[in-house]
């Protein structure tokens, strides 16, 4: 596809769209490490030159994508939380809080590959944009685990948060990202058990946390 430059909003939001749409396919099938800002310029039907009109750099367009997931996945959990009454189960709890990432798998794709790749090659500037916002999404689900469970204070609803991710971010790659071959050994019978399965490994650790933050002083 050949762009021609574009000179309204809409069509800059346009071609933005197109190279997140181009990113994330790459970003998912290659892993971050395995693309670069050449290849989304291509998969994308732009010349590098065009792209620059746009970004600066593929860890800006991640950071972009991740971003924009990030928002929709917290506003999405939000509204589910706030549905939960005061101290409330923790089964309850456990299964509202995965049922609200499980509509969200490009924001899982992209979670495993935020931590052990572009943390490590983003600049100063990016990452302090991205961590404000982040932290803001954070702060504001913090505080609706505390208003959930009075007795976990925002320090421990952070706490959980951040264990939580770890937990999402491991069981997602291990169920999403299996080749042939470890689809066939989890079929054979002494290894059924160990088939990942993110629902409920996530809810069970979910649950640890919770009770384990309930208990502590």
């Amino acid at each position: 596809m050949n762009w021609q430059r574009a000179r309204t909003d809409d069509k800059k939001n346009e071609r933005k769209e197109a190279i997140y749409q181009a990113a994330f396919t790459l970003f998912k099938e290659k892993g971050y490490e395995g693309v670069s800002f050449n290849a989304i310029a291509s998969e994308a039907g732009f010349t590098k030159s065009n792209m620059y009109r746009y970004f600066s750099s593929k860890e800006e367009i991640f950071l972009n994508i991740f971003k924009s997931l990030f928002e929709d996945w917290s506003e999405d959990c939000t509204q589910k939380l706030r549905a939960l009454k005061q101290n409330p189960d923790v089964s309850e709890f456990a299964q509202t809080w995965v049922a609200s990432h499980t509509p969200h798998p490009q924001f899982l794709d992209l979670t495993t590959i935020l931590f052990i790749s572009l943390e490590a090659n983003s600049s100063y500037e990016q990452l302090l944009e991205f961590k404000t916002r982040s932290m803001t999404l954070l702060y504001q689900l913090a505080v609706e685990i505390s208003k959930i469970y009075p007795e976990i204070e925002e320090e421990k609803a952070f706490r959980f948060l951040t264990l939580s991710f770890a937990a999402s971010g491991n069981y997602w790659a291990a169920e999403s990202k299996q080749n042939d071959a470890l689809h066939k050994i989890y079929q054979l019978e002494p290894f059924k058990d160990m088939k990942p399965d993110y629902e409920k490994n996530l809810t069970a650790s979910v649950e640890v946390i919770i009770r384990g933050l309930l208990a502590s002083d």
